[in-house]
C-alpha cells in the first residue's frame, strides 16, 4: 500500500458546519422514539443524501435478552381547561407527551391529572424529556411554572397516540474501502426535538457519509442510524457473524455545542481507536477530557459488552447529563452553532486521517544518518511554516522507524501532531528512505 493522501483535507469543505446545521433544523421538528413513522421520516431526509438501506424488524422478534416492541406512533394531544383552551399542545412541543404513552382522551381533575404531568421545579421554565418505552404508561411534559398556574377546575387530556404490532426501523450505510475491514460510525435516532441529542450527531454523520463516498479509503465505513439501546442490540443480533469486521468504531452524539469535546474509551481502553482520537484531541488547541469506559451512557455500552467488546468509543462536545440543557427544551436549536458542528466535524475527519494512514515503515539508511542536505529536505518539508517540526518530525521517523513502532507510535512519543509525520513520512519514503514493513 503506498501512502494515500490525507483523508482529513479531502473531507472537510468550508461550508461544512452551515450544511450539518441545515440538516439538523430539518429533522428537529420530527417526533422520533424507538419505533414509529418518525424514526421512518428522519431515515428518508438521510437517505436523500446518502444511500441509505433501511431495515424493518417485526415486533416480538428476539434479539438477545430483548424483544422488539410494538410500534408506537401519535398523532396529536392536548390538555384543554374548562373554557376549552389549549395549555399543554403537543403542536407546538413534542416533548410536552411522554413517549410511547398509550392512548387516552378523558375529563379530569387538577389532583388527578398531576400524577400524570412531569416537571422540572429546579428549572421552571423548561419543558422535560421523559420516555415510557417498556411498561404502559401516559404523561404529559410541562414547564413546572406553567404547572403551578393551573386551576382546581376539570381538564380534557387528549393523547391521539397508537401501541400496535408493526416494526422497529433502522438504516445503515456501508462505504467499501480497499478492505472489508470496517470503521463502525453510529447515531441514535429514537430523540424527539433535542438538537444536541442527537440530531447534531444525525447530520454529521449524514455529510460524513455523504462526503466519503466519493473517496478512496482503506477501510470500509458503516454508519449505522438506529433507536439508541435496542437498536444498537437489533444490528447487533442481525450481524453477530461479521461484527468481528469492526476494527475502530465510534458512537456520535452531543457534538453541536461548545463544551468539551470529551471521549469515552473502549471497553478495551488501549485500543487504536481510543490512541487515535485522544491524539487528536491533544494537538486540537481544545482541552478535552478522556474518560475512562464504564457500563453506562450511550450504544458504546452495546458494542462494547464482553461478548462483543468491539473497540468503539464515545464522542461528544459537552458530557452527556452533565449540562443543563440535557433533556429538556432547552437543547434546542439556539444552543447549536455551525462552527461547533464544522469543529467537531473536523476531529473526526481528522482521527480518520489516522486511522487511515497508520502504517509501520522501516528506514532503508538505518546506519547512521542519511545526508540529508542532499535530498533537498532540511528546511523544506511541510514548508517553512513548519519547517521546525518537520525537521524533528523528519529524524524522529528516521530513528524510530525500525519495523517496530507505527506512524502513531511515533508521533505520541515525538509529541507532534500526526498530521506533520504523516506528511514528511510520505516525504521520506517518496524519495526512497522509508519502506513500507509488508508484515
Amino acid at each position: 500500500m503506498n501512502l494515500r493522501g490525507r483523508l482529513g483535507e479531502q473531507l472537510v469543505i468550508e461550508e461544512i458546519g452551515g450544511e450539518i446545521f441545515a440538516l439538523a433544523t430539518k429533522i428537529f421538528p420530527i417526533c422520533r422514539s424507538i419505533t414509529g413513522n418518525g424514526v421512518r421520516q428522519t431515515l428518508r431526509e438521510i437517505g436523500a443524501h446518502v444511500a441509505l438501506e433501511t431495515h424493518e424488524v417485526p415486533t416480538g422478534t428476539k434479539v438477545f435478552d430483548w424483544t422488539i416492541p410494538r410500534e408506537w406512533n401519535i398523532r396529536d394531544a392536548y390538555i384543554k381547561d374548562s373554557r376549552g383552551e389549549k395549555v399543554v399542545d403537543f403542536t407546538r412541543s413534542n416533548l410536552h407527551v411522554v413517549s410511547y404513552s398509550v392512548p387516552v382522551h378523558r375529563h379530569m381533575s387538577l389532583a388527578e391529572l398531576s400524577q400524570h404531568v412531569h416537571t422540572l421545579p429546579e428549572q421552571p421554565d423548561l419543558i422535560p424529556y421523559r420516555t415510557s418505552y417498556y411498561s404502559e404508561n401516559w404523561g404529559f411534559c410541562m414547564p413546572h411554572r406553567q404547572f403551578e398556574n393551573l386551576r382546581e377546575e376539570t381538564y380534557e387530556v387528549l393523547i391521539d397516540s397508537s401501541l400496535e404490532d408493526g416494526y422497529l426501523t433502522y438504516g445503515e450505510y456501508l462505504h467499501k474501502g480497499e478492505t472489508t475491514d470496517e470503521f463502525l460510525l453510529s447515531a441514535h435516532v429514537c430523540h424527539p426535538s433535542l438538537a444536541n441529542d442527537n440530531c447534531s450527531g444525525v447530520a454529521l454523520l449524514t455529510h460524513l457519509a455523504k462526503r466519503i463516498t466519493r473517496l478512496r479509503t482503506r477501510y470500509s465505513y458503516r454508519f449505522l442510524f438506529a433507536p439508541g439501546t435496542i437498536g444498537a442490540i437489533t444490528w447487533l443480533a442481525r450481524n453477530e457473524n461479521n461484527s468481528q469486521r469492526i476494527k475502530h468504531g465510534l458512537v456520535i452524539s452531543m457534538v453541536g455545542d461548545g463544551g468539551g469535546p470529551t471521549y469515552k474509551k473502549s471497553r478495551r481502553g488501549n485500543a487504536k481507536i481510543d490512541r487515535a482520537i485522544a491524539h487528536t484531541l491533544r494537538h486540537s488547541g481544545l482541552t478535552p477530557t478522556i474518560l475512562d469506559f464504564f457500563p453506562y451512557g450511550y450504544d458504546e455500552r452495546q458494542y462494547c459488552s464482553p461478548g462483543f467488546n468491539l473497540p468503539v468509543g464515545l464522542f461528544q462536545r459537552s458530557r452527556f447529563a452533565e449540562i443543563p440543557q440535557y433533556h429538556t427544551s432547552a437543547d434546542n436549536l439556539d444552543f447549536i452553532r455551525p462552527d461547533h458542528l464544522a469543529r467537531s466535524y473536523r476531529l473526526i475527519a481528522e482521527t480518520l486521517d489516522v486511522i487511515e494512514n497508520d502504517a509501520i515503515y522501516r528506514n532503508t539508511m538505518p546506519k547512521c544518518e542519511p545526508q540529508l542536505g542532499k535530498y533537498g529536505l532540511y528546511g523544506q518539508v511541510g514548508g517553512d511554516k513548519e519547517a521546525a517540526a518537520a525537521n524533528m518530525a523528519m529524524l524522529w521517523i528516521l530513528n524510530l522507524s525500525d519495523g517496530t513502532r507505527s506512524l502513531l507510535d511515533i508521533a505520541d512519543h515525538a509529541d507532534l501532531p500526526f498530521t506533520i509525520v504523516f506528511s514528511t513520512a510520505r516525504k521520506l519514503q517518496q524519495l526512497g528512505l522509508l519502506l513500507l514493513d509488508a508484515r
